[in-house]
């Protein structure tokens, strides 16, 4: 199996009318189905309305802003707006707003008759609440022309009419059901702390650093005025992780999110942190990270010395080949609960961690075939491949494209948890996307609020800044300082007199120098060019990442990649009934000197491959590592919190199929 990004599939045909006798349907054993004239639906002739109108959601995300939280916001509230509108005609399952209270909010509904033939109804419900929502969520954003025409295509293709905006569904109207069912929802999202109306702006945040300039003529982190925090950076011609340019220094994104109403978190998880008059509502509180000036200074030093160290792997040509296939990398089975013991976990000079690999795959019976290829390129992949750059669908999404994947797997026996029967498309696509959309919504909260309350430094401020002080590994070497950052031999050192760094006049001698990745100074034409790997000075080192971008405007602490990817992997566990991909593997095919984005690369061709979801996760989390972009503290929280969150939403989702 492959997981193909950025692909928006082929749309269904209208439907038509047929006389039939019979036909396959997702219906329950409850419902009654009889020979009669039937629709020919896209559950009927292939692919589920709600697969199409998730493409058309996936694609809006394409082309609007790069907002990880708001976009598993939009990702739940519009999957679930789809159960709704699917569940009126299912009467023994529970819809989550539609007729309900949650928070609050009171979402009012009458009931409706049920039709013999539910399907196309049913359709037609999720397809005019779809529409209508993505309408409202996207009207603002850069390409709000082109999300629309797709929208309405799509409503075309379906024989549906644009123009019919009734909410008078008692009459039977299916798409004044769906119109009603969007309404409830835009008005829910209106108060429900993310501040909509506003843009989705911060209301209280202030930065306490002022901004990190980068780019030509400047280097190192002189203005920092605290190591511990995150700190906004200021670059010339900035784009953001979308694609769109962007006239001003962005400000925190998201940090007051632990406010939003959440699907599945659960209040006995919330702690309530008030810092400068505000309330930060943080649920599976991880404390405190490492911090400079602290008892725990020395583990702060270690994981950002260990972003700078993994820099140096990203040269293919440094005679490091790994086998990157299931047999050796994969099956990780516990993570450490210490900071102290994350230098048993990850292998600080020679990247990776502690997997184990399978012997089999247990759904062939036979050995993963060994895959060698150099590290630097391995490194590179995983940082381009997960990093959701522009004109991704940001990690929440992916997720997404990964389930939806999976779904069309032809080894994909589609019984939730994997038992009792096999459900239509619908039915699955239905029931998985509330399930992913409630768990990357919990997942953002989580993460977002841990964020606003920790307000954690990036790798790239905290490089800088240790640098700019000097070492602090020797009192009796140059330019000894306590808060300076870790010397390690080959990687972390100090200029000498006749290094070439020095200088022609030896201004730089006594600085910290590192073996890393040089940056994009080194790039003049990506198609042919490749920075490598080399000493520079410390106060240069740069992420690997575009230099329109270089780091998320947010805060580190924890990782959003680790939190929705982890939680995202317990769920698609949970809702397959098994840990690994159909067919014990899945897959993404790389072209040499074709896929990195921002230099040239890679330099072989590789399959990036996983066993199991969890795998998949693993990779994704080591990807940040590589990219500059979090240090290990981010990593394993995040992780250990999606794992929690991913579990609870399962459990949770559960009370709605089950009346």
């Amino acid at each position: 199996m492959k997981i193909v990004k950025n692909i928006i599939l082929p749309l269904m045909l209208s439907p038509l009318l047929l006389t039939a006798c019979g036909g396959s349907s997702s219906s329950s054993k409850n419902e009654v189905i009889v020979a009669a004239p039937i629709t020919i639906t896209p559950e009927r002739s292939g692919q589920s309305v709600a697969r199409q109108w998730n493409e058309v959601l996936l694609h809006a995300i394409r082309n609007d802003y790069a907002r990880p939280t708001v976009h598993a916001r939009n990702l739940f509230h519009i999957s679930s707006a789809m159960f709704d509108a699917w569940s009126v005609y299912r009467p023994q399952v529970k819809p989550f707003l539609w007729g309900n209270n949650v928070a609050g909010f009171n979402c009012l509904a009458q009931a409706v008759d049920l039709p013999i033939d539910i399907i196309p109804f049913q359709e037609q419900a999720i397809s005019f609440a779809s529409y209508k929502m993505i309408k409202h969520r996207f009207r603002l954003s850069p390409g709000a022309n082109n999300i629309i025409a797709t929208a309405d295509a799509l409503m075309t293709r379906l024989g549906f009419d644009v123009d019919d905006t009734s909410v008078d569904y008692v009459n039977g109207s299916a798409a004044a059901l769906g119109n009603a069912i969007a309404q409830c929802y835009i008005n829910f999202g209106l108060q429900d702390g993310a501040n909509e109306q506003q843009f989705y702006s911060n209301r209280h945040y202030q930065s306490v650093n002022p901004a990190l300039a980068l780019g030509a003529g400047q280097s190192g982190n002189p203005t920092i005025v605290d190591l511990n925090r995150w700190q906004p950076l200021s670059i010339q011609g900035y784009i953001d992780q979308a694609g769109n340019p962007v006239d001003d220094m962005p400000e925190f994104l998201s940090p007051e999110w632990g406010q939003v109403v959440p699907f599945s978190l659960s209040a006995n998880d919330k702690t309530v942190f008030t810092r400068d008059g505000f309330d930060y509502q943080v649920y599976h509180d991880p404390g405190m990270p490492p911090l400079i000036g602290s008892d725990t200074a020395d583990l702060y030093k270690w994981g950002f010395s260990l972003v700078a160290i993994w820099s140096a792997h990203l040269d293919e040509n440094d005679g490091v080949e790994w086998d990157i296939s299931p047999k050796s990398i994969g099956n990780i089975n516990s993570f450490p609960t210490t900071f102290s013991q994350y230098n048993e976990f990850y292998n600080q000079l020679d990247g990776g961690d502690t997997s184990a690999g399978y012997t089999l795959n247990p759904v062939t019976n036979q050995p993963y075939q060994e895959q060698i290829v150099p590290r630097g390129d391995y490194g590179r992949v995983l940082a381009e491949f997960w990093a959701d750059g522009p004109e991704s669908e940001t990690p929440p999404g992916h997720w997404f494209v990964i389930l939806n994947t999976v779904s069309d797997h032809n080894l994909l026996e589609k019984r939730w948890a994997g038992t009792g029967e096999i459900l239509g498309h619908l039915e699955w696509d239905i029931k998985s996307y509330f399930a992913m959309g409630g768990t990357m919504h919990d997942a953002a909260i989580a993460a977002w609020g841990i964020k606003g309350r920790y307000d954690y430094i990036r790798p790239v401020s905290a490089i800088r800044a240790m640098a700019d002080l000097g070492q602090s590994s020797d009192e009796q070497l140059p330019s000894y300082h306590l808060n300076g950052i870790l010397l390690v031999d080959g990687y972390i050192e100090l200029v000498g007199a006749n290094d070439a760094l020095a200088g022609d006049n030896k201004q730089n001698f006594g600085k910290i120098k590192i073996y890393g990745w040089k940056g994009p100074d080194y790039i003049n034409n990506p198609a042919t060019d490749k920075a490598g790997v080399d000493w520079i000075l410390a106060e240069n080192w740069w992420p690997y990442q575009r230099p329109s971008f270089v780091t998320p405007p947010f805060a580190g602490y924890v990782s959003g990649h680790s939190t929705y990817s982890r939680a995202a992997a317990e769920l698609m566990t949970a809702m397959t009934g098994s840990r690994f991909f159909p067919g014990g593997m899945s897959q993404f095919d790389v072209v040499a000197n074709e896929f990195l984005v921002f230099e040239q690369g890679p330099s072989v061709n590789m399959t990036l491959q996983w066993a199991t979801y969890q795998d998949a996760s693993d990779q994704c989390s080591l990807s940040r590592i590589w990219g500059g972009i979090h240090p290990p503290a981010d990593d394993i929280t995040g992780r250990l919190i999606g794992e929690k969150i991913g579990k609870n939403s399962f459990e949770f989702v559960q009370d709605y199929f089950n009346q």
